[in-house]
């Protein structure tokens, strides 16, 4: 039986998970939704705790407003407010030098101070949380150079005006 959505009732600094729709992207992971966990900031905002995967446009840090469903799902509806946070995705070529090795992807960056998720070991995809201090152009070279290497592919998931321009 599902619990109705205010049997539980939230509050300020609960963590919560909120769910993002988007249309899967041909080519990529076949998912059309993510949840990324969150902490509550008000009746119908939280701020997003970890780096999203597959959720374009969305940071760490990013305030975004939710609606509960009647199962108690929290499904996101808008940005409130950006963190100024990047989203660079390394996704290592199995084949290349660093082989399908997260980890070897993690000391690439080590450098910059960037906090990462890893998606699972069988998909060694690295998502970056990249703040808006971060040395974004040596970030950028870096990502580069392992295109040019064969180390890995990267997209970027979300970014800053300081990104686009760096």
């Amino acid at each position: 039986m599902a619990t109705p959505a205010d049997a539980h009732p939230r509050r300020t600094g609960d963590q919560i998970k909120v769910w993002f729709r988007f249309v899967p992207r041909e080519g990529w992971l076949p998912y059309d939704t993510e949840g990324l966990w969150a902490t509550v900031l008000g009746l119908d905002t939280a701020r997003v705790d970890n780096v999203p995967f597959l959720q374009n446009g969305i940071a760490q840090g990013d305030v975004v407003r939710f609606v509960t469903d009647a199962e108690g799902v929290h499904w996101a509806r808008d940005l409130v407010r950006a963190s100024g946070h990047c989203v660079v995705r390394v996704l290592p070529v199995p084949g290349g030098p660093l082989g399908p090795n997260a980890s070897a992807v993690h000391a690439e960056f080590e450098r910059f101070g960037l906090g990462g998720e890893v998606f699972s070991q069988a998909l060694p995809l690295v998502a970056f949380d990249v703040p808006d201090d971060a040395d974004l152009a040596g970030i950028k070279q870096v990502l580069t150079v392992g295109v040019s290497n064969g180390w890995w592919h990267f997209e970027v998931g979300c970014a800053t005006d300081r990104w686009r321009v760096a």
